[in-house]
């Protein structure tokens, strides 16, 4: 990888990371835990939860050294190595180093707040009726931003010809 994409790469992994730490401080000092706050009529709404577990806080009951290890040690161990594939590869397409940089961002993000605080921090809320989503935080949003980008990658990659 050039030295300017790496650059890139770091920066836009730092941003993430900035952004989402910076809206969890906000969310932490002025929304009470599970005080809602209602913007757009109730389609949008912040409310702020702890989440001992992972996605819309599965694994939160799981006994403490089964959670540290599936939630907190596996996932910095797979951040550490997507961060090593991509600053080491020389040939990755930019959509899918644009695409790591989301996701490992977004992943450190809320690694960080697991590890400091055994909790991740989760504050918005969206609700149109048929789509409604899980409390979540900016980490979860740059998580699925990467996740999406890298399937437009998969999308965009020509299809091998089946060899008769």
């Amino acid at each position: 990888m050039k030295r300017f994409v790496k650059v890139i790469f770091i920066f836009l992994v730092l941003a993430s990371i900035g952004c989402d730490q910076l809206t969890k401080s906000v969310a932490r000092r002025n929304i009470g835990e599970h005080e809602n706050i209602a913007l757009l009529g109730n389609h949008f709404t912040l409310m702020r939860v702890e989440n001992r577990g992972a996605f819309l806080s599965n694994g939160s009951t799981l006994p403490e050294p089964i959670r540290f290890m599936l939630l907190t040690l596996m996932p910095a161990v797979v951040l550490a190595l997507g961060l090593l594939y991509i600053l080491t590869r020389k040939d990755l397409p930019h959509l899918v180093v644009l695409a790591a940089s989301f996701i490992i961002g977004g992943g450190i993000g809320n690694l960080y707040d697991r590890v400091r605080s055994g909790s991740v921090t989760d504050f918005l809320h969206i609700d149109f009726g048929l789509f409604q989503t899980g409390i979540f935080n900016l980490a979860d949003v740059s998580i699925m931003i990467g996740t999406f980008l890298l399937a437009i990658h998969a999308l965009q990659r020509p299809q091998p010809t089946p060899s008769s």
